[in-house]
């Protein structure tokens, strides 16, 4: 798996070697935690299997969803390089297998290899721009134009191999991820599987019309020809 990762691909063989030597793996059954905010960012994890949810609460109880982490990706990155506290809890979404990587000797290995550094470079500033899109989402865009782009945000990071398949999540996880209630996701989300735009399913939505919700994620609004479809909620 580590050598598929586009962040170790480029590693010669001795490198890589020298790289899984350092990994060992570990099982998490779904809704274990995994670390938890304000941990010592000790390591560096990648998902062989399953998904990760990245996520912060308040003290009120409240929980907002940043992030879901699927096979071949990696996470804990932040806190690893810079040997701060964790930013956010993890926790397995789903049965997941991880590989982990021990921070005193994941910085020895990336000292010796300034391709990886650059790599873990773009990764972050990759990070970077995908919260500043999040937050111009969640304050620019209406609640369905915030639904339909995390919608298609989840299908385009699905593997070839299970793209147009459905996506794992619940209602309520969704409504965590752009500041919206459960309610009001089920109401836009029936409203789009009457137009024949998603089908939901048990704990999973299809997207059936991408186009259509690719409009409403684009413009904030439904088009003039589709208003009906796409209610404010």
């Amino acid at each position: 798996m580590l050598r598929d990762h586009p962040l170790f691909r480029e590693l010669d063989s001795a490198a890589l070697d020298q790289l899984c030597r350092y990994a060992s793996s570990r099982k998490f059954t779904r809704g274990a935690t995994i670390f938890a905010k304000g941990d010592p960012g000790n390591s560096l994890f990648a998902v062989a299997s399953g998904s990760v949810k990245m996520s912060i609460s308040s003290v009120e109880g409240r929980s907002a969803i940043l992030n879901l982490i699927g096979k071949g990706e990696i996470f804990g990155e932040i806190a690893l390089l810079d040997g701060l506290p964790r930013t956010t809890d993890a926790t397995a979404h789903t049965n997941c297998d991880l590989i982990v990587i021990d921070r005193r000797d994941f910085l020895p290995f990336i000292r010796k290899q300034p391709s990886l550094a650059m790599r873990f470079i773009e990764l972050l500033c990759a990070r970077l721009r995908w919260t500043s899109e999040q937050i111009e989402h969640v304050m620019l865009q209406d609640l369905p134009g915030r639904l339909a782009s995390v919608l298609i945000g989840l299908a385009d990071r699905r593997k070839p191999t299970s793209a147009g398949g459905p996506i794992a999540i619940t209602q309520q996880e969704i409504g965590e991820m752009v500041g919206m209630s459960r309610e009001s996701i089920n109401k836009q989300l029936r409203a789009w599987a009457t137009s024949k735009w998603v089908r939901l399913e048990h704990g999973a939505i299809l997207i059936m019309d991408r186009a259509a919700l690719a409009a409403v994620a684009g413009n904030g609004h439904a088009a003039a020809g589709a208003r009906d479809a796409v209610p404010r909620v």
